[in-house]
């Protein structure tokens, strides 16, 4: 039954989130900050992670198709369907999840606590709307942005290491990304970041915005809203990939 209240809640929620604003350019002005804040300080460690990943993909790529009998382009078309279709939509927001869930469910658990919201909410403000409805509008742009970044990078780091290593020569790694390219996959991940961003803001918005209690609660908050995001995410992805590729 507590399940079925805290979705009750959370759909009661999102309905106050995507509530009329009370003032547009005051949003439009906070969602330009949440998009430095919950997208353009993530481009570092969404690098990092993506290039290491392609070059960690190409190895064991090479290895597991060390087969005279099959074309050694076949090495970096898996390595860009792996990036494109799983990795750096669904893994990627997976960390982001981490990262980015904590910091809204804390940020927003804390202004619980030290009694911000009930303020606003005095106030005749819409509190969710005003503190949760920029960052989901942020995250959903800006999220379809990183995971194109980290296609390129990852498949950068791809040859990167296929060059170092004499794995691949560069034609047969770039003529494997051209290989029976098919855009519908493009658009599968992208649609698949934009879903997986509101998961990621909504939720730990959600958590952040019922925290009862002290600075304790804060940290619980913020560790509920990360491990349901993370389980939302995949049972979305496996209902998103089923309807769309099946």
């Amino acid at each position: 039954m507590k399940f079925f209240t805290h979705l009750g809640q959370y759909f009661l929620l999102v309905l106050r989130i995507f509530g009329k604003p009370e003032k547009h350019r005051l949003y439009f002005n906070q969602t330009l900050r949440e998009m430095d804040n919950l997208g353009i300080k993530s481009l570092g460690i969404a690098a990092i992670i993506s290039f290491f990943i392609g070059m960690v993909i190409i190895i064991h790529m090479t290895i597991n198709m060390g087969n005279p009998l099959i074309p050694a382009f076949y090495v970096s078309f898996t390595t860009r369907d792996v990036l494109v279709l799983e990795f750096s939509s669904t893994v990627l927001s997976l960390i982001l999840a981490g990262k980015v869930g904590s910091l809204i469910a804390s940020e927003i658990g804390t202004m619980r606590v030290t009694e911000q919201i009930d303020a606003l909410d005095a106030m005749g403000i819409n509190s969710a709307s005003y503190l949760i409805q920029p960052k989901v509008i942020a995250a959903m742009f800006v999220n379809p942005l990183l995971v194109i970044l980290s296609i390129f990078i990852g498949l950068l780091g791809g040859w990167v290491v296929s060059q170092m290593g004499g794995l691949l020569t560069s034609f047969d790694y770039f003529y494997g990304l051209r290989f029976q390219f098919d855009p519908y996959y493009l658009v599968y991940t992208l649609i698949k970041s934009v879903i997986f961003a509101f998961i990621i803001t909504s939720v730990s918005g959600y958590f952040g915005y019922y925290t009862k209690g002290g600075a304790m609660e804060v940290g619980k908050s913020s560790t509920q809203a990360v491990v349901y995001s993370m389980i939302f995410i995949l049972i979305s992805n496996y209902a998103i990939t089923e309807i769309m590729l099946t």
